[in-house]
């Protein structure tokens, strides 16, 4: 069976997914599906170019992110069944190699940042006014596992897309009261469903699971990465001296990343 690719561009341009796709055409030839918005017209062709498969739905970018998940359960659901899947965002990830030539340990693959939750104002913030201060008490020294990268069977990803289709309908964000009262968006955020996943995980409602670490896994999640280093290659390596597979979140760290990375787009044709 092949592998798939499921990956969110809602509200984005062409010149925010083209590094994303490129780089991953390199290595990976098999299904990727996009979710867009209808209006999304620069999109269609170059995704067409590169034998994507999109759908069309009619959301709020702002939205899209937390409610993605029946519409890709939606999706696996009316299709053919994969080998494995890679859930991921597009805007902030490229790839150093095929994600799915490596010898996964679990049916479903988790991936971890270099920090802890008491550790990070986001994290922390999203899961108090999602889960109350219980459940941050439980998750404050847990290292925090990244929501916008999961590697999963085609079985496991089924049921991780309908558990988090479930929790996020259950479990919203609260927004602040003078944004509540007059049914405003919270300027300071909407919340994110990263929370939901790493609930999954450590109140092991999710079985069969491994968590990656940052530093010598196959995926990079840069934003707490500790020790950035490259090889000759301009590749963003770990601590075995391997080269991730997946780079995300490389934006958080441009200034050290602004130079390999625009090698890389020169490399690709890609203007910038």
């Amino acid at each position: 069976m092949s592998n798939l690719v499921i990956t969110l561009a809602v509200g984005l341009k062409w010149s925010s997914v083209e590094f994303f796709l490129k780089s991953l055409r390199l290595y990976f030839n098999g299904e990727v599906f996009f979710l867009i918005s209808k209006n999304d017209n620069e999109l269609k062709k170059p995704l067409e170019y590169y034998k994507c498969k999109y759908k069309e739905i009619s959301i709020n970018k702002h939205d899209s992110q937390l409610k993605r998940y029946s519409f890709f359960y939606e999706h696996i659901l009316e299709r053919e069944k994969f080998s494995k899947i890679l859930f991921c965002d597009s805007r902030d990830i490229y790839f150093q190699s095929n994600p799915f030539n490596y010898n996964y340990k679990a049916s479903i693959n988790f991936f971890l940042e270099d920090q802890i939750f008491e550790k990070c104002e986001y994290n922390s913030d999203w899961v108090k006014r999602t889960f109350g201060e219980n459940t941050y008490q439980f998750l404050s020294n847990k290292t925090i596992s990244c929501g916008g990268t999961v590697l999963a069977t085609y079985e496991s990803m089924k049921i991780y897309l309908s558990l988090m289709e479930s929790l996020i309908r259950k479990y919203k964000y609260k927004k602040r009261l003078k944004y509540f009262l007059t049914f405003r968006r919270d300027k300071k955020g909407r919340g994110s469903d990263q929370i939901h996943s790493n609930y999954l995980i450590y109140k092991n409602i999710i079985k069969d699971y491994y968590l990656y670490n940052n530093y010598d896994g196959p995926f990079a999640t840069v934003y707490h990465l500790k020790n950035i280093k490259f090889n000759d290659s301009n590749q963003l390596i770990n601590e075995k001296n391997e080269p991730y597979s997946l780079v995300h979140q490389y934006d958080k760290k441009w200034n050290l990343f602004s130079e390999r990375v625009n090698s890389l787009k020169k490399k690709l044709g890609i203007i910038f």
